[in-house]
């Protein structure tokens, strides 16, 4: 489920057939992460995390239709395992897609199953917005698919 508010955050929440645990780890190991980071149009080929508090991530996806490596990266806020993961998120790119935002992911343990909110702010318009719900919710897809093939 989507939820884009008019105060520019975006709200995401998916429940995975997968324990809380598992679905933690998906998000702070970079290995499990190459399999299924970026959306189906823009599969990640490269991804670091140093997760801990102050640590950096760093991800490349690359673009299916035009070959085109984009750059994204940020700083751990918060990582406690297997409640909530926090970090800064922007683009390597000038303008708009270039401002920093903050991406919170709260997991909770629903019989063996993760329900997963993700909330990003703040965005600068609704179209920036509403691009990354629709990279994070083909994201989740991956990740879905990925959990099911390794719980």
């Amino acid at each position: 489920m989507l939820n884009a508010s008019a105060a520019k955050e975006l709200v995401l929440t998916r429940v995975f057939n997968a324990p809380r645990a598992l679905v933690f780890k998906a998000w702070t190991d970079p290995e499990s992460a190459k399999h299924w980071w970026g959306p189906t149009h823009h599969p990640a080929v490269f991804i670091t995390m140093d997760v801990r508090v102050g640590g950096t991530w760093e991800g490349k996806l690359r673009g299916e239709a035009d070959g085109k490596i984009l750059t994204h990266r940020g700083v751990f806020l918060a990582v406690d395992p297997p409640k909530t993961l926090s970090f800064t998120f922007a683009w390597d790119e000038e303008g708009e897609r270039g401002i920093e935002n903050v991406v919170t992911l709260t997991f909770e343990d629903l019989d063996g199953k993760t329900k997963m909110t993700l909330r990003q702010s703040p965005f600068q318009s609704t179209t920036e917005q509403e691009g990354h719900g629709e990279g994070w919710s083909s994201t989740c897809d991956r990740l879905e698919l990925h959990l099911s093939q390794h719980a």
